[in-house]
């Protein structure tokens, strides 16, 4: 089945939103996208969960997404996290996001609010009615406190024809396999370690947390699946299995992906409140876990 947000196949990087001294550090963001553009990274998420949108100011928010999209320049693709539990801020951050330029918006599931299936699927409707760029749903029940049912997202796709693909973070396969039997949506990963499994579905690739580090070896997994290289694609998840572990496991993302960046000397790992940095023990861990991969 063709699969209209083919676009956002591959690689997508959530990107960290570097920091210093409080503030968004943009030179430092601007050198995050010139080494993900040198990678081969098809697409760059700036402020999703990964970039600290929770605690961003809207103004930051705006700042980050223009910024990311003056500098890719069109050398690199741009989905920009837009996503709110308000509607109209969400159109309003979307609205924003077109005008600087963004190739689509992820759009993550209201949080906190919990609403019905029909407000899901009011609340995307909503949007899409608004905007004109491709909008890829973002569910992540574990941080918003509700699932999108598939029947939901399926409805989305019949009513919204700019909706165009779902970031899958339940960690269900057979959610992941009936919005792929109803729907032509792509269905991009929403976990590193559930890469190749949603691969194995019919899901086209990731949008990655451990790309901020290691781009090249996620590009090689996605390669070797769509070479046909089961055994390869295996090998390579098996290698980066305990680096995805660890940067989703030993705390809240993502307070160890910006240690880890910290200490490979890429960001200043710098967080914010209410985010803490690792304990002494779990950043011990961590060096550990980077080291046995070969990165130190």
């Amino acid at each position: 089945m063709a699969r209209r947000g083919e676009l956002f196949a591959g690689l997508s990087v959530a990107i960290v939103t570097p920091l210093k001294n409080g503030s968004v550090d943009e030179d430092a963001l601007r050198r995050l996208v010139d080494f993900q553009v040198e990678a081969g990274t098809e697409t760059l998420c700036p402020v999703g969960t990964t970039g600290e949108s929770p605690t961003l100011s809207h103004t930051e928010h705006e700042q980050v997404i223009r910024i990311v999209c003056e500098h890719a320049a069109g050398r690199i693709k741009v989905m920009a996290g837009t996503g709110s539990n308000s509607t109209a801020e969400a159109i309003r951050l979307t609205k924003s996001a077109q005008e600087a330029g963004a190739d689509g918006s992820l759009q993550v599931a209201p949080y906190y609010n919990k609403p019905t299936q029909e407000g899901f699927f009011q609340h995307y409707k909503a949007i899409a009615s608004a905007v004109d760029i491709p909008l890829v749903v973002y569910n992540i029940p574990g941080r918003t406190a509700k699932n999108i049912e598939a029947d939901t997202i399926i409805r989305i796709a019949e009513t919204c024809p700019n909706v165009v693909a779902v970031k899958e973070s339940t960690g269900s396969m057979d959610q992941a396999s009936q919005i792929l039997s109803g729907s032509d949506l792509t269905l991009l990963s929403g976990d590193d370690s559930l890469t190749l499994p949603l691969l194995a579905l019919g899901g086209s690739g990731v949008v990655s947390v451990v790309g901020n580090i290691v781009p090249q070896d996620v590009r090689a997994l996605l390669a070797a699946w769509r070479a046909g290289d089961i055994a390869k694609a295996q090998e390579w998840h098996h290698k980066l299995f305990p680096l995805c572990r660890d940067l989703l496991g030993l705390a809240t993302n993502p307070i160890p992906i910006k240690a880890a960046m910290e200490v490979l000397g890429r960001d200043t790992g710098e967080v914010r409140l209410p985010m803490t940095p690792l304990e002494p023990a779990q950043r011990d861990s961590l060096v550990r876990t980077l080291t046995t991969y070969g990165l130190l």
